[in-house]
């Protein structure tokens, strides 16, 4: 009987579509590249959300985050979609599945105790021994503080990175020493070279568990979720990785003035919003610090972020290459199907802008997404536009399980050629409370077009991405776009018409 295929899902956390070493901006990324190299490349795929929480539950689920209610962070995702969702179809099919790294599918910091375990507040109910299950993924491995702009809380507010930490009590020591920095110093508080060994950093410590799980595989096939936190900021990176880009030479933004005028009211109300005070009791605000906070972009400070952010992403890449030589040495790689990708983007200095918010420039909307596997021809470059909500789609299709009708669809079409997409869809409703502005903000991306509008106030930014790719020229209201305009409108009002409400506010993040 032939063997079942395994399914493998790698994600990181806020990394561009353009940060990978096939995009040819200079980011050493050869194990990525290698996916993509012997299997299929796909240059405009979007991310559904702006925010962790929210594109992380549309992956799980497959749809929109306006159908499963978590339109923001601080929203948690309904326990009872688990059965539904990427894990849980599955591990009903009778697949080993396992929770690597960060879940982010509740929220950490809330107001209350949730009784989830990436609650502070409830982690403690949970103990170094719980492997699950968790939203359908049978056995996990998770963080509670997967970035360094959180504070140090001994066990029992942890999970398994940070009882793993803290092993021999030395937890607080280790998160404090991550913040300490090597020479050169930075030109900006967000980016530093880390003095912690990198032995102790996230990267090691999922690609370490991720080897694990592979070479005692059993005889059931395994699907996984491995998750990396980066290069989320801040943007630190031990050695050897912080040297390996040197400030010089790496490419920065192209385009990096804050240029408020002629675009949409809302990203002026989103940028004097984060240059307030800092806002008091924020669990990630460590240290007073204002996380949220740009900073002055400099030229400097953005080759010291680049070059730092582009250290944190190859440090990801050498634990993709672990994962892949670990498949092979268990004679499963040709037998395994594998997609990486990201949650979603970072604006890296586009515009004056650092950091993600509603500004759905192409560094923040776009993600890397690869594919290889099992029937997957080599070498393919797609350029369709296409949604990470299709993940769940694809995965069912090629393992040949079943699975609820999602939002997604199955990207073997387009790499077979049998298939096309005109367009992939993207949605966020805006807080003022957490983000300055209320707003519905829809946005489109077609094989020309990104186009995002507030339908609360019919304002909006259309760009022509094939003559205009830095997305400097607004066309919302240039009436001789009056007709590609209509067509993105019509592309928006085909989102099906399963719209629930939005989840309840449990917290900030």
């Amino acid at each position: 009987m032939q063997k079942r295929p395994n399914f493998i899902l790698i994600t990181t956390d806020q990394q561009r579509g353009d940060c990978i070493g096939a995009e040819g901006r200079g980011v050493k990324t050869p194990h990525i590249d290698r996916i993509g190299r012997d299997g299929v490349r796909f240059t405009k795929c979007i991310t559904p959300h702006p925010m962790c929480q929210a594109a992380r539950a549309s992956i799980l689920t497959g749809k929109l985050p306006y159908s499963h209610g978590v339109r923001d962070n601080g929203r948690d995702l309904d326990e009872s979609v688990g059965p539904d969702g990427l894990g849980g179809v599955f591990t009903r099919a009778g697949y080993q599945t396992h929770f690597i790294g960060k879940a982010h599918l509740s929220s950490q910091q809330t107001f209350e105790p949730t009784g989830r375990p990436e609650c502070y507040k409830s982690a403690k109910d949970f103990g170094p021994d719980w492997t699950g299950d968790y939203f359908g993924f049978s056995h996990v491995q998770m963080m509670l503080r997967p970035h360094h702009h959180t504070q140090w809380y001994a066990p029992p507010e942890a999970l398994h990175y940070e009882y793993w930490l803290d092993q021999d009590g030395q937890g607080q020591a280790r998160w404090d020493h991550a913040k300490d920095t090597l020479k050169p110093e930075s030109a900006h508080f967000q980016a530093w070279r880390s003095a912690l060994d990198q032995k102790w950093h996230s990267s090691p410590w999922i690609g370490d568990r991720a080897v694990e799980m592979i070479e005692n595989k059993g005889d059931d096939p395994l699907m996984a979720w491995v998750s990396f936190p980066d290069p989320h900021p801040p943007f630190l990176a031990p050695r050897p990785w912080c040297d390996m880009y040197a400030g010089e030479d790496v490419t920065i933004a192209a385009n990096s003035t804050l240029d408020l005028d002629h675009r949409p009211w809302w990203h002026r109300a989103f940028v004097e919003d984060r240059a307030k005070p800092i806002k008091q009791g924020s669990e990630h605000n460590a240290g007073g610090v204002d996380w949220g906070q740009k900073g002055d972009l400099t030229e400097q400070a953005l080759r010291d972020i680049t070059a730092i952010y582009f250290g944190m992403i190859s440090a990801v890449d050498h634990q993709v290459g672990r994962i892949l030589d670990a498949l092979k040495a268990k004679g499963e790689l040709d037998n395994t199907y594998i997609i990486f990708t990201s949650d979603h983007g970072e604006w890296l200095g586009d515009h004056g802008l650092l950091l993600k918010g509603p500004m759905m420039y192409d560094g923040l909307l776009r993600v890397p997404c690869l594919a290889m596997g099992p029937g997957i021809p080599a070498g393919k470059v797609v350029q369709d536009p296409i949604n990470t909500i299709d993940i769940l789609a694809t995965a069912a299709d090629l393992c040949a399980i079943a699975a609820p009708a999602t939002h997604g669809q199955s990207w073997r079409g387009l790499w077979q050629g049998t298939g096309s997409r005109d367009f992939a869809l993207s949605e966020y409703e805006v807080d003022a409370l957490r983000s300055a502005v209320d707003m519905d903000l829809m946005t489109v991306r077609s094989g020309r077009y990104r186009m995002s509008i507030d339908l609360r106030t019919d304002t909006g930014e259309l760009y022509d991405m094939q003559e205009d790719p830095g997305e400097m020229h607004n066309l919302f209201d240039d009436q001789g776009r009056a007709a590609v305009k209509s067509e993105l409108r019509d592309m928006i009002r085909q989102r099906p018409d399963d719209i629930i409400p939005t989840a309840p506010r449990v917290g900030w993040h």
